[in-house]
């Protein structure tokens, strides 16, 4: 992809973000850097009494993720823990690579909807509503996909090459939770009654999938 063609990407999230509606509460100065050592707990982060251009700025999307793990797929945040100067202003960005064959698995971001930009190769993507209506779509470079806040969603690259997007978020911190590793990977762990009852499987069948969600330590 071209610097021309990026940048127009960028400019069409960030029209995105400025127009949706923000789930962070409102600025009540200019800027409010985030000071990640604090340990006053708040609704966001203290502000820094000092700051400086590094607090806004990051490289940490330049560069494809490595896909080479279980899933094929890598989420690298450009959020409010990587960027600072983002505290209170109610957005931020996500790269997500695919190697062919990966999948960034069904989960929801509690707190932000999300807004996908191809970058490279092609993907299918899709959300699910709350009357369990599935609502996809393959994309390819240029494409946009929006998956609305609170709502299951996924991307999985059926494509024989590498993929990629750039996600946008009206949250400085839009939270992620994987459905099938928040269930069977949970501490502590959620009782295998429930677990049995809710997906009509055996007790082995749930030990066997907590054994292979199970945080690593």
């Amino acid at each position: 992809m071209s610097t021309y063609q990026l940048l127009l990407a960028l400019s069409a999230l960030s029209a995105f973000i400025s127009a949706a509606s923000a789930n962070d509460p409102d600025m009540l100065q200019d800027v409010c850097v985030a000071d990640l050592n604090s340990t006053v707990k708040v609704n966001g982060f203290p502000c820094k009494d000092k700051f400086d251009a590094a607090d806004f700025s990051s490289n940490v999307l330049a560069k494809p993720g490595a896909t080479n793990n279980t899933l094929g797929s890598l989420v690298t945040a450009a959020n409010v823990q990587k960027v600072p100067g983002l505290n209170t202003l109610g957005v931020s960005l996500s790269r997500i690579d695919y190697a062919p064959g990966g999948l960034n698995p069904p989960h929801t971001h509690p707190r932000a909807t999300e807004m996908i930009f191809v970058l490279e190769g092609q993907l299918d993507v899709g959300f699910i509503t709350t009357s369990n209506t599935l609502v996809s779509k393959t994309v390819i470079p240029g494409d946009v996909f929006v998956f609305p806040r609170g709502l299951v969603h996924f991307q999985k690259n059926n494509g024989a090459v590498p993929a990629a997007v750039i996600a946008a978020f009206n949250s400085q911190l839009p939270g992620t939770q994987s459905i099938a590793s928040t269930l069977f990977g949970a501490t502590p762990p959620v009782p295998d009654n429930v677990l049995t009852k809710a997906f009509h499987i055996g007790t082995k069948e749930v030990t066997k999938i907590k054994s292979r969600l199970a945080p690593k330590k």
